[in-house]
């Protein structure tokens, strides 16, 4: 029976595999050149903002210039801080053009993730997710069992012996706090090794502020809405805070909501665009968020979710309800006939 013939990258990934830190750098470094113009492209999160950052740094006495492109609109309040905080330099993709730079790298993420990325042709590519194809660049590494990209950045530095400034350390500590989820879902022990050695250096109290950055001030107006609306029965919260910017601005009033002792549930819900958006919070123990959502919204639009946390998002004139009308006493009554807990 014939072998089966392998694919380049499962080759590939079983060669990266079995080098060390130093054999990797060694081999990135040996892309470059002294007279490169170096594009690092990025989809920005807050992990593949750190890797840009950080391979922006291993290359910088080794070509004449690096640039960090994105072709996504940064609109999280949270990445905008860091962003602005840390004073990342960044270029829009669509304003830059590619053909005038003599090496492109891309980082936290694979040519089949975006269509603007399968156009182009990269030297470099590193990566945490699944392989998605069989790509050809002079240097690969990607390790799906690695819970940021950011982790395996730092390992490169280390192996540099650079010691990352606090700004970078910063950067690269929020981007395994937030791939990894803090922990809680998923992340090795390459991950934690890389943690807590930029946990000295870091700048802890910059990051919290990272965490905390999700709300405008035109968007408290939100929570004095909520909270007048607010309804209690059985153990349960239930509010509707009408038209809003953002459907992000539910989420963050559930979770302030769910931080009460007594309540089982919480079910805040709010209009946006066309859509009526309603966000579930509960413990997950005996009881299922996303179940439950399925069960009242599935059939008229998109929901569903995990044990502890769902979201149901359904077009207005599937309800037969108009805006005006659709008040905490309809979410109320919408919910109750299908819960069970």
């Amino acid at each position: 029976m014939a072998r089966k013939k392998k694919s380049v990258n499962a080759s590939i990934l079983e060669q990266s595999a079995r080098k060390t830190a130093k054999e990797r750098l060694k081999q990135f470094w040996e892309v470059f050149e002294k007279e490169d113009d170096v594009l690092i492209i990025i989809n920005a999160d807050p992990d593949a903002l750190a890797c840009a950052l950080t391979i922006k740094r291993l290359l910088r006495y080794r070509t004449k210039n690096t640039t960090i492109a994105h072709p996504n609109e940064i609109r999280r309040l949270n990445n905008v801080a860091m962003v602005e905080r840390l004073k990342i330099p960044l270029e829009r993709l669509k304003n830059v053009k590619t053909g005038n730079y003599t090496k492109l790298v891309l980082v936290d993420s694979q040519p089949n993730h975006l269509p603007c990325f399968e156009k182009l042709h990269f030297n470099v590519i590193i990566d945490h997710h699944p392989v998605g194809g069989d790509w050809k660049a002079e240097y690969i590494d990607i390790r799906p069992d690695y819970g940021a990209c950011s982790t395996m950045l730092v390992e490169y530095l280390r192996a540099a012996s650079m010691k990352p400034s606090v700004a970078l350390a910063t950067a690269l500590f929020y981007a395994i706090k937030v791939d990894t989820q803090d922990f809680e879902k998923k992340g090795g022990l390459a991950d934690g090794i890389s943690f807590r050695y930029l946990f000295s250096i870091a700048n802890r109290n910059l990051v919290r502020k990272f965490e905390l950055t999700d709300l405008r001030k035109s968007e408290l107006k939100y929570f004095s809405l909520a909270l007048d609306a607010l309804k209690y029965s059985k153990r349960r919260y239930y509010t509707h805070v009408g038209r809003v910017r953002s459907p992000d601005v539910l989420v963050i009033i559930a979770d302030f909501l769910n931080h009460v002792g007594e309540i089982d549930w919480v079910i805040v819900s709010g209009i946006h665009g066309e859509k009526l958006v309603v966000i579930f919070r509960c413990d997950g123990y005996r009881k299922s968020a996303g179940k439950l959502a399925t069960r009242i919204f599935g059939s008229l639009g998109s929901a569903g979710g995990h044990k502890d946390s769902a979201r149901a998002e359904v077009p207005l004139k599937k309800l037969e309800i108009e805006e005006k009308d659709f008040n905490t006493q309809t979410l109320k009554r919408l919910t109750m006939r299908h819960m069970k807990d």
